[in-house]
């Protein structure tokens, strides 16, 4: 398993029926592609903050 670090952060606004836009510059470095899939987790911690984290399975 690796260790991940931020590389940086982007601000979006959710929309109707909870919809997100991804950053066209996090899009680019992602290599997204329509049709693409990727995995959501939601993670909580002791203090009842919660986190979203998505990712893109590594090909081959």
């Amino acid at each position: 398993m690796g260790i991940y670090r931020v590389l940086y952060y982007s601000t979006v606004t959710v929309g109707s029926g909870g919809r997100i836009t991804i950053p066209q510059d996090m899009r680019d470095d992602l290599d997204l592609q329509d049709g693409d899939t990727l995995t959501a987790r939601m993670e909580g911690s002791e203090t009842g903050q919660k986190q979203l984290t998505i990712w893109k399975q590594r090909e081959g």
